[in-house]
């Protein structure tokens, strides 16, 4: 299958668009470790993981008990051989949308997931939004893994990258 995907700039600049962010993650890097550690997400961590990548469903964020975060973020965290269920099953959470939960992934499962993101998707040649699916979520992570493997770099600084360069642009 050929990727409808293309990096819009040059791999060799990767790391001068990475040094474009400057959000000040250390917060959701240190709950990703923690969380890492645990297994699962703490329900106060879960709401600033969710609070960070989009406010706007914070009543339905708010909505989800402590034991139901734990309990859906342990069974996503630990899941080995499917990524359909690793993604698929954090939106069993209210609030939780494909972009929030690749966000969940990029901070807890450590350099292993993108985030989907609107200036990630107009670095990689996406212009107008796409129906989220988990062919579209799969295409993504197996192409953005295969850039930062290529170019020796960590899924973060790709990330930072991406955002970087559709900052750039507007």
């Amino acid at each position: 299958m050929t990727s409808r995907l293309k990096l819009r700039f040059r791999e060799s600049r990767i790391q001068e668009y990475a040094g474009r962010n400057k959000n000040d993650l250390s917060e959701l890097i240190s709950i990703g470790r923690e969380a890492g550690r645990s297994g699962y997400l703490k329900r106060d961590d879960f709401l600033t993981i969710c609070m960070t990548k989009s406010s706007r469903p914070r009543i339905h964020y708010e909505s989800n008990s402590a034991e139901l975060i734990e309990e859906v973020t342990a069974i996503s965290f630990a899941e080995k051989t499917s990524e359909q269920v690793r993604i698929q099953i954090l939106q069993i959470l209210s609030g939780v949308s494909w972009p929030v939960a690749s966000y969940i992934l990029h901070f807890c499962i450590e350099d292993q997931y993108p985030i989907l993101d609107f200036r990630a998707l107009e670095s990689l040649s996406i212009e107008k939004t796409p129906l989220y699916t988990f062919e579209f979520w799969n295409e993504y992570t197996t192409f953005c893994r295969d850039l930062a493997r290529r170019n020796r770099v960590s899924m973060r600084t790709l990330d930072a990258a991406l955002w970087g360069y559709s900052k750039s642009l507007n």
